[in-house]
């Protein structure tokens, strides 16, 4: 997904919050989806993807530095459960 726009790649996210990149993300899967175009239906797809791949990077990078015990509790589930959905790349 990172090859899709030089613009994109130049926007200065490093400064931001957690908080605030998220709910940048949520402004534009929301502008996407209420456009209600195949081309805005194609990306939310593309992106749900990328994001589920990242969700689990993300995860791995969790136990690596903390536990499966956290990345279960920042998910909702058992520390089973998240090792078994997210532990493979």
């Amino acid at each position: 997904m990172t090859d899709r726009s030089d613009a994109a790649a130049e926007l200065p996210l490093a400064g931001l919050t957690e908080a605030e990149l998220g709910a940048l993300i949520c402004r534009i899967t929301d502008e996407l989806s209420g456009r209600g175009t195949r081309e805005g239906f194609a990306e939310l797809l593309r992106i749900l993807a990328y994001a589920g791949q990242r969700v689990g990077d993300a995860a791995r990078l969790v136990a690596e530095s903390d536990s499966w015990s956290q990345v279960a509790e920042i998910s909702g589930t058992s520390r089973q459960a998240a090792w078994e959905r997210w532990r493979m790349s």
